[in-house]
């Protein structure tokens, strides 16, 4: 059997790796940074540009049908799109429950990449969806890395001419932020033979 495992990084563009090419994107620059620490890990990039947190659900169980066996870990980057559109931050918080119960129920460590709403939204809208996120990770015992665009976010340098996307930069900004959370979930929940070998 061999000693790698998949680690599913299931979100948006940001995850997606949207303007980029295929090995600029989320998903290879962290399966480079995890096995240049010594971490045999396969990171499958399961990020639709454009996702909701509506339409992540809605596609989870064909994502999962899709694995070859359960991932050690998931990372779920979704949120963000909600936010743009100004979606009401109860249906945010309802998919993403629904989201982390699916994975708990198939016994899938998560990795929340959280979001958070911007500037120019009402301080309510701001308040109600910034609690989503620690909520749901205190609820369902899963690790939390607060802001996935941490350090990223409004600096023109590390963004596409949208302003909005990460460049190749960007993307090793987020990676080399959210790094150190990817290995302590994966040392607190195991990526053990028996994880990484059965069915997801």
């Amino acid at each position: 059997m061999s000693d790698d495992f998949d680690i599913l990084a299931f979100g948006d563009s940001l995850t997606a790796g949207y303007g980029l090419a295929r090995d600029q994107g989320f998903a290879p620059q962290l399966e480079a940074a995890l096995r240049k620490r010594g971490v045999p890990a396969n990171v499958v990039n399961a990020g639709i540009s454009g996702d909701t947190v509506a339409a992540g659900w809605a596609r989870l169980p064909r994502v999962i049908a899709s694995l070859e066996r359960r991932p050690a870990l998931a990372i779920v980057g979704l949120g963000g799109n909600d936010m743009l559109r100004m979606e009401p931050p109860f249906m945010t918080r309802e998919g993403l429950e629904a989201i982390l119960a699916e994975f708990a129920r198939r016994e899938v460590p998560v990795l929340i990449a959280g979001m958070v709403a911007a500037p120019y939204l009402s301080r309510q809208y701001q308040a109600e969806f910034n609690a989503i996120y620690p909520d749901l990770a205190r609820k369902f015992g899963a690790s939390l890395y607060p802001f996935f665009l941490a350090g990223v976010a409004g600096v023109p340098r590390l963004n596409l001419y949208d302003r909005v996307h990460p460049n190749e930069q960007g993307i090793a900004r987020m990676v080399e932020g959210i790094l150190p959370y990817v290995l302590r979930a994966l040392g607190s929940n195991g990526s053990s033979p028996q994880v990484r070998s059965s069915r997801a």
